[in-house]
């Protein structure tokens, strides 16, 4: 049975993870003061929170919502980065990008995306999804891109009567003119 501290930390954790509707799970270590404050910065700016948790009761906590997370997800210094569901898609774009790469100390292990966990690769691939305007401004473009099509046909139809009128109009006009 886990001592009062870490049930008192389990605790905190669940309260501060009920309201997210994903994590992103990655490994945290190595980071100096500055890149850390810079990834945080960056996230917040996105809605997406950062803690730093202990493997073990991230995984009580974990299971304690109903998700089942591999043991060899949590191993080394772990952090949850967590929000609303686009958050935490923007929170994985962040830490999947060149720039945190590029320290070689931050790497997605898996993630949580509406009670479902997803892990390695996947969980990386869902920082490449686009944002949500960006997808709202593709629906429209396809919506918009039907009828413009079908515009285009329907006035086409008329514009080609009157150039074929147009031009049997002036063969008629240099015919008369020649026959004078």
């Amino acid at each position: 049975m886990p001592n009062l501290v870490n049930r008192l930390l389990v605790e905190d954790l669940n309260r501060e993870l009920k309201s997210a509707e994903g994590l992103a799970i990655v490994t945290w270590g190595g980071l100096n003061a500055t890149q850390n404050e810079d990834l945080r910065d960056k996230l917040a700016e996105k809605g997406a929170g950062m803690m730093l948790v202990r493997n073990q009761l991230a995984r009580i906590a974990l299971r304690e919502r109903g998700i089942e997370v591999a043991e060899d997800i949590f191993v080394g210094q772990m952090a949850i980065a967590y929000g609303s569901t686009e958050s935490t898609i923007h929170a994985m774009r962040i830490l999947t990008s060149e720039e945190a790469k590029k320290t070689g100390k931050v790497t997605v292990k898996g993630g949580v995306i509406e009670g479902r966990f997803i892990a390695g690769k996947e969980a990386e691939a869902i920082g490449e999804l686009p944002d949500r305007n960006t997808l709202n401004g593709k629906v429209v473009s396809l919506l918009a891109s039907g009828p413009r099509g079908v515009v285009s046909v329907l006035n086409a139809v008329p514009s080609a009567l009157v150039r074929v009128l147009q031009a049997r109009a002036e063969q008629l006009e240099k015919a008369s003119g020649a026959a004078s």
